[in-house]
């Protein structure tokens, strides 16, 4: 079962999505507030499950409405995801994956955990 850190940092406060086995999976934007942050918790948890796959590493590939996870390329050669809410702003990112199985992988554990994770602070 998943759950969602919340956690202070210097500039402010953001959360962590982080699977069953303690790995973190998806990362926030930092937020000025508390309820910011949990609101961006909501928004993963009604956007991720709904929200159709963009792989922008390959050639002609199909644009998807939002609420969506962009698969990309990073300048380091990895691959990553970010999904994007309905109003097209970015309210979760991945690491950095060397297969593009393995960042899939993470997309669908986001989906699965995401909804029903629970929420705690650090």
């Amino acid at each position: 079962m998943g759950k969602f850190v919340i956690k202070q940092t210097k500039t402010g406060i953001k959360f962590d999505l982080k699977a069953g086995n303690g790995e973190v999976i998806a990362t926030s934007e930092v937020y000025a507030s508390e309820a910011a942050c949990r609101g961006g918790i909501a928004s993963v948890q009604k956007n991720a499950p709904e929200a159709a796959i963009e792989n922008q590493t390959v050639e002609g590939f199909a644009t998807e409405k939002h609420p969506k996870f962009e698969v990309y390329t990073d300048k380091g050669g990895e691959f990553r995801f970010r999904l994007k809410a309905t109003n097209g702003q970015i309210i979760a990112v991945s690491e950095g994956y060397k297969a593009i199985a393995s960042c899939l992988n993470g997309i669908e554990s986001v989906k699965k955990n995401a909804p029903d994770a629970a929420i705690v602070e650090e």
